[in-house]
Parts: C-alpha cells; sequence; structure tokens
C-alpha cells in the first residue's frame, strides 16, 4: 500500500520520483465497483487491453477496441480520486505510424481525463514511443511477454530465457527508456534480466511475472480475488476466493426466491 496521504491523484511525475524510494503498486480496474475499491490502495490504475478477456470472455487481447477502452477508462476516471490512471492502447491502434499512434493516444487522454497510455513496444516501436513523448503524452513501455505480439510469440511464453532473447529483449527496454518512456512495464521476463533491467534504468521498472527486484508490481485484480478462471499464471498469487463467496450468495438468493422466502414484507413499498 502507498504511503502517499494526499487526497491529490498521482501523477506521472509523481510515479517516476517513487524509483528507489518505494515500491509502486498497481493492479488492473475496468469498471466502477473494482476501481472505487482498489482507488485508495494502489498507486497507479491500468486499465488493460486485458478487459477484451476478463470482462467479455474473448480469446485473447487483440479484440479489443479502442471504444471499448475509451469506454471503460472513461468509468475508472470518473470514480477515482487517488491513483494515476493509465490506459492500455489496444492492437491497431498505434501500429501503423506515429501519426495514427499520436491521434488514438490524444483521443483517449482527451476523451477519458487518464494520465498515461501504455504500449506494447520493442526496438521498431520506440520511435512512435518518441514521437508521442515529444508531443506531451507520457508513454509507459510494455516489454517481454506481449500479448499483443501473441502470434508471434507462440503462444504466452516467458521471455529472456535464453541468451539471444534475453539480448533482445535487453535491447527493446533500452529503445524504449531512451525514447523517453516514463516506465517500464516487463512483464514474463526472466528474474535475473528483469533485476537487470530495473537496476539499470533510471525510470521505475513494474514487474508482473518478473522479479521482486522491479520498482513495482502489478497484477490482474481478478486474478488475485480468485476470478480470472480455472486457469492462474504461475506469477499470480491467490489473496481471497471471491468466486466460492459469490457461488455461496447466490445460490442463498436462489433458494430462498425458490422457497418464496425472499422477498419480505421489508423489503417491499407501501406496506
Amino acid at each position: 500500500m502507498s504511503t502517499q496521504t494526499s487526497s491529490q491523484r498521482l501523477t506521472v511525475p509523481d510515479l517516476a520520483a517513487m524509483k528507489g524510494r518505494q515500491k509502486i503498486v498497481a493492479l488492473t480496474a475496468y469498471s466502477t465497483p473494482i476501481a472505487r475499491l482498489i482507488d485508495p490502495l494502489v498507486d497507479f490504475i491500468l486499465v488493460g487491453d486485458s478487459t477484451a478477456m476478463v470482462a467479455y470472455g474473448r480469446r485473447s487481447t487483440l479484440a479489443m477496441r479502442l471504444e471499448e477502452t475509451i469506454s471503460h477508462t472513461r468509468a475508472v476516471v470518473d470514480c477515482t480520486q487517488h491513483a494515476c490512471v493509465i490506459a492500455d492502447m489496444p492492437f491497431g491502434s498505434y501500429q501503423e505510424s506515429p501519426e495514427q499512434a499520436l491521434r488514438n493516444c490524444a483521443q483517449v487522454l482527451s476523451a477519458t481525463g487518464c494520465d498515461a497510455v501504455k504500449l506494447e513496444s520493442n526496438r521498431t516501436l520506440a520511435s512512435t514511443v518518441a514521437f508521442l513523448v515529444d508531443r506531451g503524452i507520457p508513454v509507459m513501455a510494455h516489454v517481454g511477454l506481449m500479448p499483443q505480439f501473441v502470434n508471434i510469440m507462440g503462444g504466452y511464453k516467458a521471455q529472456g530465457l535464453t541468451e539471444h532473447s534475453a539480448a533482445t529483449l535487453h535491447e527493446d527496454a533500452r529503445a524504449n527508456l531512451g525514447a523517453g518512456a516514463f516506465s517500464l512495464l516487463l512483464e514474463g521476463v526472466a528474474e535475473p534480466l528483469a533485476r537487470r533491467i530495473s537496476e539499470e534504468s533510471r525510470q521505475p521498472c513494474i514487474g508482473i511475472g518478473a522479479s521482486p527486484a522491479c520498482d513495482g508490481q502489478i497484477l490482474v485484480t481478478e486474478d488475485l480475488l480468485g476470478l480470472g478462471g480455472p486457469r492462474k499464471p504461475r506469477f499470480v498469487k491467490q489473496y481471497a476466493d471471491v468466486a466460492a463467496v459469490i457461488r455461496v450468495a447466490c445460490a442463498r438468493y436462489a433458494n430462498e426466491v425458490r422457497q418464496g422466502e425472499f422477498p419480505e414484507r421489508e423489503h417491499c413499498y407501501g406496506c
């Protein structure tokens, strides 16, 4: 939990200043109820393209659409006061050209009021990151296991486990930091490499399946609550079984309705 006590929303410079001072705590949110609950507890909320899978049950994040990103991000921004809010740019919304990326990122920031965007970015896309930063758009660069590259990577596989893969990933990280990304998100990165990148970087590195040496950590909120489904990634620690609580509560409701026990007079009007 952050030690920040101000009622003002944390900013991108605030997150950058936490490097070497305190661990950064982050979670995802796609809806008002979850965002409102986690807002006082975290430093930033990521409205991830994982919305496609978690909220809509789609097969991959590739199905997330720009208008959906805007809608979910606006919902999160409107109900929160403390956490910095970062929007995950969906597949196809920034890869075509720097100009396309600028149009879509600017639309997301202006339409939602969020604080920054996240791009899955390798060395090739680092020039797009620089283009955006030079024009006033804060960018968190996502390297390592990049779900939008799942068809090239051949699945959701950890990265940096071989010498060649580690060298490539290290260059991706350096290129994006050099392009002006205010932070790196390291997903599914071999622990020694994630540790090295975090130690070398002047910008905060956020881990998910990376290393405890990262400057902060992020998880999908539904995963840590036990709402993520039967397949749990290795890097997830489940802190509660909320699914079980929901099943019990809904079963009690269904039974009371069928038995004629709900609603009672106290739940009715004009009695």
